[in-house]
């Protein structure tokens, strides 16, 4: 997106009713990938893992802590991540609820880590360890590695029993996401899993899909489902490297997104509050995001996008956004309401999704001018897209110690040591 000129800078606080509109705006681009996140994660489990009450708060309380460490010069939202979904789920079959979180608040403190080194010794050294030719493959493996979930969710798997119902709700929600995103215009452009979801969630009622006993069990207000360490368990390093080394896309992304929206508004967010203070924004985030039970949190796109269209920058708007994010996890009559979307709506939106995520990473090599004519970059990134995709694992056991890497950790760790190692041809 190209600078334009601001309605409402940085630290500009817009009158009341513009403030109260644009913070909505914001809501409703963050709500639904945020609350796909913990439904997304619990279908990989088979159980209850993350909740969407927690996930709404600790998107908010994520934000707030941004725009605190960011001293109110960067307006970001943080919400859900899409790149912890098949670490935390299999970190939960691997460790329970306690490797899970665990997990989650371990990617705060590598955040945190990051920073602390930036602000000592500068970013340069990020590129060496996570170029365009590692990210990209990464990215693509968390797309494709959630595929099946998808097929699963329509209900079209070689090993379901085919429910047209369900099979028709997805079409017409995969339909209405792709016109959205084709012909959307303004903000509407901007929410087509939003939409997509609406859209297929009426279907469903039509179609006699939807059971509304929890809504109507469900008082008005809840306090969510917080999970607390030493509370309600035990923190276990047992699932640390499933989860942690995801931290390294997101990182990337990160500095995407910082870099994206530094151009829409003219500031350049990566020196000015700086990728130090960014990145111990993000990883406090992510930490109390672990400590409360919510997923790791991100830089949300969406948001970003918000922010040049309506070409106001204000973090007062954001902060506000984030305050009725939080304000939506205590109400239990609306998340109610969620719990109840039929699988094959999600799998309709799903089905974009996922595959929306892996053509990013294609675009994160295609835009870099990856040479695939030189046998290094064939190298990383066949090895990593078969590492992550093939189901490899690697344990290492020493007594009572046992650790094991698989999927996207291990190729992400495979595909940066393959990086680092492999020399650069010559041309000829």
């Amino acid at each position: 997106m190209e600078q334009q000129k601001l309605l409402f800078d940085i630290n500009e606080k817009p009158p009341i009713t513009k403030w109260i509109i644009l913070a909505l705006q914001h809501v409703f681009a963050m709500f639904g990938a945020t609350i796909l996140v913990p439904i997304l994660v619990n279908t990989a489990a088979g159980t209850t893992v993350l909740t969407i009450p927690v996930a709404l708060v600790t998107s908010g309380i994520g934000t707030l802590i941004y725009i605190l460490c960011t001293k109110g010069k960067s307006p970001v939202y943080l919400g859900s991540s899409f790149a912890f979904i098949t670490p935390i789920a299999a970190a939960f079959i691997k460790g329970g609820i306690e490797g899970a979180m665990t997990g989650i608040m371990a990617v705060g403190l590598i955040y945190i880590i990051f920073a602390i080194i930036i602000l000592f010794v500068g970013k340069n050294w990020l590129n060496k360890i996570l170029p365009p030719i590692v990210i990209g493959p990464m990215i693509m493996i968390i797309g494709l590695g959630l595929a099946p979930s998808a097929i699963s969710q329509i209900g079209i798997s070689a090993d379901s029993v085919v429910n047209w119902k369900g099979v028709i709700v997805a079409l017409v929600t995969f339909l209405t996401t792709a016109i959205v995103m084709v012909k959307g215009k303004g903000f509407i452009k901007i929410i087509p899993f939003l939409i997509g979801i609406i859209t297929g969630y009426i279907f469903s009622i039509i179609l006699g899909l939807v059971d509304f006993t929890p809504v109507m069990e469900a008082s008005f207000f809840s306090m969510p489902s917080f999970i607390v360490p030493f509370v309600h368990y035990t923190p276990s390093f047992t699932a640390l490297l499933t989860i942690a080394p995801i931290a390294l896309v997101t990182m990337a992304e990160h500095i995407g997104d910082h870099t994206a929206l530094g151009a829409i508004i003219g500031k350049d967010l990566l020196k000015e509050p700086g990728l130090d203070k960014t990145l111990l924004g993000d990883g406090i985030a992510t930490f109390v995001a672990g400590l409360l039970g919510g997923p790791a949190n991100t830089t949300y796109g969406e948001n970003t996008s918000v922010v040049g269209m309506t070409k106001v920058a204000s973090v007062w708007v954001i902060g506000l956004a984030a305050i009725f994010a939080m304000c939506l996890g205590f109400l239990g009559k609306f998340t109610a309401i969620v719990s109840t979307i039929p699988a094959p709506v999600l799998g309709g939106v799903s089905l974009l999704l996922y595959g929306f995520i892996a053509v990013n990473g294609l675009k994160v090599l295609i835009q870099n001018q990856i040479d695939f004519g030189k046998s290094k970059n064939v190298i990383v990134a066949s090895t990593m897209l078969v590492l992550g995709l093939g189901g490899a694992v690697i344990s290492i056991t020493s007594g009572d110690l046992a650790v094991t890497i698989s999927g996207m950790s291990l190729a992400a760790i495979i595909g940066i040591i393959l990086n680092l190692c492999i020399p650069e041809e010559k041309d000829n």
